[in-house]
């Protein structure tokens, strides 16, 4: 049998692991574990000779003793009462006395020196950057910080430590109580055309005001009266999709607000009412609602390289889209919150068909494929035509999924930072996981600029110019505002740019030479001896 030597360290200390090349991942990783001394919720690093963080896997590259890896344990478990409340001291350290070493050894080297060396300047400014990204990063999910190993409907959030992912009861509740006392209120004019823009601003509402204006599409689309819907039952629907949102930062209820809200304000722009069976419009403001419900902050990716029990369940076939599905219909299997309970069977079946069909279309691995569908039928594109609709429709629950940048940016650009947030989430559990690392969510390589000038030249022009050649109308709502957010991009990337190469410039100023010889002054015997400290 094949077997693979690796090489590596841990805390100085040489170890090797042999293990067969079709070992197990699991078992991989607790060999690495078992050198490492490590308790079983311990989070483990392994780095390559360059410093860069390694998969721990059956795939790793054998090496030698002369470039081995190097293991450490990261962040031990949260929950262990071994370390009680003062990490430090149960680790052997003791923070004050290190603190007043180094204090000490910097007058040292200002006594001897006569003036701070250029280089501990620069060690206290990396010091203090890493402190600042500690405490800027809410979630921090790289170190293990809030990471819960227990199951449970109560699993806390990894984006928010002191909130738990799935909405508790008292906090629906008072939304809820909110959201009905709300509900009765008269919406003004002005807010009711306002919300007919793409240049709506969400940040401005609370999720109970949210609902309210929810439930105003539905009524100025006439669907109340066209489909007989009760008021207290599209109430409940729409607090058990509100309750059916988790707490993470971009796949969120307000998200869903935002998806629903462009896909009203094209049915209004483009007269959509007068070109289409107002059948199919609630099948778009119904799928637009519900088409990222309970969405856990991990992509498809993620969860058929994690084998999740949704990409299990969905044998890998879009298995967030399809559980974004089932949730919905979970919902509308109980008849107090069954806005469909009034029509007859034929009209369901087509309006479940329809949904399910626009929510998978919001499967990214499907862009093009349903892209160049559309542009097939474009030329001889009639609404007549149901298979020509049906592709309509998921052409404008995608434009509305993706449409951030078609809003001003300072409603745009709040969501990217919430949207990189869940990337680099994702990004660190697949590092501390050993799977795949997603290249465009990976923190170590992706910049704010980066992460959308591509996507806006190849993804959302091509898909936001298609639609626009079916309704030229939409060239100024939708195409000239991301036109302009490319441009801003663009000329943050330059700036980044600029500033990464002037930071290179310094360090290479304050970067003492290492191949300096040792000043040397003559002595009174008129030798010359060098200076050591």
């Amino acid at each position: 049998m094949a077997t693979k030597i690796i090489y590596f360290t841990v805390n100085g200390r040489p170890e090797q692991a042999e293990f067969p090349t079709d070992c197990p991942a699991q078992d991989v990783k607790d060999l690495f574990r078992s050198a490492a001394e490590a308790g079983p919720h311990d989070i483990l690093k392994l780095y390559n000779t360059n410093g860069s963080i390694i998969n721990i896997s059956p795939q790793l590259a054998p090496n030698s003793p002369h470039s081995c890896y190097k293991l450490e344990v990261v962040a031990a478990d949260c929950n262990s009462e071994l370390l009680g409340s003062d990490p430090a001291v149960a680790l052997g350290f003791d923070l004050f006395s290190m603190e007043k070493r180094l204090q000490s050894l910097e007058k040292r080297i200002l006594t001897e020196a006569a003036e701070t060396p250029a280089i501990v300047y620069e060690m206290k400014r990396q010091v203090e950057s890493f402190r600042e990204k500690l405490e800027s990063v809410e979630h921090l999910s790289w170190l293990g910080l809030f990471k819960d190993m227990s199951e449970g409907t109560h699993k806390p959030s990894p984006f928010y430590h002191k909130r738990t992912l799935r909405k508790t009861r008292e906090e629906c509740e008072h939304v809820r109580e909110k959201f009905l006392q709300m509900s009765s209120l008269e919406v003004s004019e002005e807010v009711r055309q306002y919300l007919k823009t793409p240049t709506f601003d969400n940040w401005q509402w609370e999720d109970a005001e949210i609902m309210v204006l929810l439930q105003v599409m539905y009524t100025d689309l006439d669907f109340i009266s066209t489909f007989n819907i009760e008021l207290d039952v599209l109430q409940q629907f729409l607090y058990e999709v509100y309750r059916r949102y988790n707490n993470i930062p971009f796949h969120n209820f307000k998200h869903c607000f935002c998806v629903t809200q462009m896909m009203y304000g094209l049915i209004w722009l483009t007269d959509l009412r007068s070109k289409i069976d107002s059948i199919d419009l609630l099948i778009m403001l119904t799928s637009a609602i519900c088409h990222d419900l309970d969405h856990t902050g991990y992509n498809n990716a993620y969860q058929i390289n994690a084998r999740t029990e949704l990409a299990l369940r969905y044998n890998d076939i879009s298995p967030l889209e399809n559980h974004h599905c089932a949730v919905a219909f979970e919902i509308l299997e109980k008849s107090e919150s069954n806005i469909f309970r009034n029509l007859p069977t034929e009209q369901y079946k087509r309006i479940r068909e329809g949904i399910i069909k626009c929510i998978l279309a919001t499967d990214m691995t499907r862009h093009t494929e349903i892209l160049n569908k559309f542009k097939a039928i474009l030329p001889v594109f009639d609404f007549s035509n149901k298979d020509h609709r049906d592709v309509l429709m998921m052409i404008l629950i995608k434009v509305s999924d993706i449409s951030n940048e078609a809003r001003p940016m300072d409603v745009a650009e709040p969501w990217l930072d919430c949207l990189l947030q869940e990337f680099f989430n994702q990004s660190d559990m697949e590092k501390l996981e050993g799977l795949p690392v997603t290249p465009f969510m990976d923190r170590d390589k992706v910049t704010k600029p980066s992460s959308q000038t591509g996507f806006i030249r190849f993804v959302l022009f091509p898909l936001f110019i298609e639609l626009a050649n079916l309704f030229p109308c939409l060239e100024q709502h939708i195409i000239d505002p991301v036109r302009k957010a490319l441009d801003y991009y663009t000329e943050m990337e330059k700036a980044l740019e600029r500033e990464k190469q002037n930071r290179a410039q310094s360090d290479k100023v304050v970067k003492p030479s290492t191949s300096k010889e040792p000043e040397a002054h003559p002595d009174p015997g008129g030798t010359t001896k060098p200076v050591t400290l």
